[in-house]
């Protein structure tokens, strides 16, 4: 089943990839004008996507609308549906933030699954509006919340799939250990005397990691190279006043401890300690 569902969403990349390309121009242009309301839809204050968060309500109040139906209760059903529709619009908006910054086959997903989720939220509006202007136990209404809610099941598993497939929106440091050994570093870059050079980011090896430094003053600054958000290369990023941005997306860090300022990201950075090693050279391990 899970090849044939595959299948059933690749065919749908004809009109999902134009339709991509052009929906994320214009809503990458616009979050980018406003950062800080993409970074309140995205949740880089609660250091979780809210997009996650917010679905779990509506698709919860769009089954008990059947539920109520079911046992007749019209009005409680009525009242959970619209309930759900304003949850289905917070959701949206806050997926909207996110998808502002996804690319690639993510965004081929998040495409099919937003486009499948304006479709389902269409239906409930039609069954809001006829069960306010006339019968809300009818038949033709609770059918059409059922049509939906089918509707709306189909999205949610191609979200599914743009998080646990594509792994949109997921740490890419989820499984990175935070052992406390000191490791031998292997910096890309060192001035003549083996220093680390100032104020410039410096690729380096540290086991199977691959790291960023820069030198503030006496100190060594480090990170991990690749992005919490999308996995960009933060050593080809820029860097000034102690802030390293993403050259991907944008996500900002503070290269003294990896806290994310700014999104799409809303995870923090992993930093690591680094020192000279006994004998020349430089050692490295992750901060607690």
């Amino acid at each position: 089943m899970a090849r044939w569902l595959a299948r059933l969403m690749d065919a749908q990349d004809g009109w999902v990839q134009p339709l991509g390309t052009w929906a994320h121009g214009l809503l990458h242009r616009f979050f980018h004008w406003v950062p800080g309301l993409r970074d309140l839809l995205n949740g880089r204050w609660l250091g979780h996507p809210v997009h996650a968060l917010l679905t779990d309500a509506p698709i919860g109040m769009l089954f008990l609308t059947i539920v109520l139906d079911v046992v007749g209760q019209p009005v409680a059903a009525e009242i959970a549906l619209g309930l759900g529709v304003l949850g289905m619009v917070a959701a949206a908006a806050a997926g909207l933030a996110d998808y502002s910054d996804t690319d690639g086959r993510a965004r081929d997903r998040a495409t099919l699954h937003a486009s499948v989720m304006l479709v389902a939220l269409v239906i409930y509006l039609a069954s809001l509006v006829l069960r306010l202007t006339g019968d809300p136990s009818g038949a033709g209404v609770i059918w059409l919340s059922i049509l939906a809610f089918l509707v709306l099941a189909a999205g949610a598993f191609v979200g599914g799939d743009v998080v646990y497939v594509n792994g949109n929106m997921v740490d890419r440091h989820a499984f990175r250990g935070t052992g406390t050994k000191w490791i031998s570093l292997e910096p890309s870059e060192t001035n003549a005397d083996g220093s680390i050079p100032e104020g410039k980011l410096v690729r380096a090896r540290l086991g199977v990691n691959t790291l960023v430094l820069v030198r503030d003053g006496d100190r060594i600054l480090a990170l991990h190279d690749t992005c919490a958000h999308a996995g960009g290369p933060l050593s080809g990023a820029t860097y000034a006043d102690g802030i390293v941005e993403c050259p991907w997306h944008g996500s900002r860090y503070r290269m003294s401890n990896g806290h994310v300022i700014q999104g799409p990201s809303v995870y923090d950075q992993p930093a690591y300690e680094v020192r000279a090693r006994d004998g020349g050279g430089w050692e490295a391990r992750r901060q607690a």
